[in-house]
């Protein structure tokens, strides 16, 4: 319930005063044209759904070629967490339906790829990246394995801002759902199997 009452608290802050803070750090991501970079922003952008299926299979295949049962587990952990945190923020850009920046301040708001599906918060490409960095971090637990995740993750959630589709706080959603549902599938199978 307290969650609950965290989200709506955010949704509240999202329509008053912090959204005009959410809309000027968006003008300065997304100002200036630069057309290399915002080339590579769209593949950084569209990665996660090639990157999140390979990087659940890699972990259990992991497992399967080295017989650890752990890290095979860890594989459906992933995907698990990965999905869990998809069908969230699915559920979550219906019910809450925000505008996409581009639509909302078309004069300040430059779209950079092709046009998105009509719903802003929260950050599905920012979910699904942070979901499969935190699979991985929980799955291997070694810095040289987080800190790549995370920070290709982080990546992945700035070019949606800087692409114009997405803003601040809808990255900052979907990092917290993908990191959420990464903890909480842990958390869960922890707490029924003792693993």
């Amino acid at each position: 319930m307290r969650t609950l009452s965290y989200i709506v608290a955010i949704i509240i802050c999202l329509n008053a005063g912090a959204q005009n803070v959410d809309v000027r750090l968006l003008k300065t991501l997304n100002a200036r044209q630069m057309p290399q970079w915002d080339a590579g922003m769209k593949g950084v952008s569209y990665a996660p759904y090639a990157v999140m299926p390979s990087a659940i299979a890699a972990t259990w295949a992991h497992g399967y070629f080295n017989k650890d049962k752990v890290m095979m587990r860890n594989g459906y952990k992933s995907a698990i967490a990965v999905g869990l945190a998809m069908i969230t923020t699915s559920g979550l850009k219906i019910a809450i339906n925000r505008t996409r920046p581009f639509k909302e301040y078309p004069n300040d708001i430059t779209l950079r790829v092709k046009e998105p599906g009509p719903y802003s918060f929260p950050s599905g490409h920012t979910t699904s990246a942070f979901a499969t960095a935190t699979a991985l971090s929980l799955s291997y637990k070694k810095w040289y394995v987080a800190v790549p995740s995370y920070l290709y993750a982080g990546f992945v959630g700035y070019s949606r801002m800087r692409l114009g589709v997405h803003y601040p706080s809808d990255v900052l959603g979907g990092m917290a759902i993908g990191i959420g549902a990464g903890f909480l599938t842990w958390w869960v199978d922890k707490k029924v199997n003792g693993l």
